[in-house]
């Protein structure tokens, strides 16, 4: 199951780590949320593997640490989805579609 391209209506904004927001619903460590608005990620289908830190090509995303997390217990944080070009390698490369991208979302950082 993808992300939800609507989760800023379907979901509430819990929190906010490292000055990303944080969508819930928010129990760890099985539950993580999705992290973001211009560029999110669902951590939890996010299966850590890497292909977005590499193929973005201005650094969005950072590794963060999720211990517990049944899916892995790292994931890729948007930390500095303020940069994002808006390319969308990071969507293509996702295996498990657990990022969105919405270019009108980003006026909302």
């Amino acid at each position: 199951m993808a992300i939800d391209p609507n989760f800023e209506r379907n979901r509430e904004q819990v929190d906010e780590e490292d000055g990303v927001a944080v969508w819930g619903p928010v129990d760890p460590p099985e539950t993580r949320g999705i992290h973001g608005i211009h560029v999110a990620v669902d951590f939890d289908i996010c299966l850590a593997d890497g292909a977005c830190l590499e193929d973005c090509p201005v650094d969005v995303f950072e590794w963060m640490d999720t211990p517990g997390h049944p899916e892995s217990e790292i994931k890729a944080h948007p930390t500095h989805e303020d940069q994002c070009i808006d390319c969308m390698l990071c969507v293509d490369v996702c295996p498990v579609d657990a990022i969105d991208v919405d270019p009108s979302r980003a006026n909302r950082l």
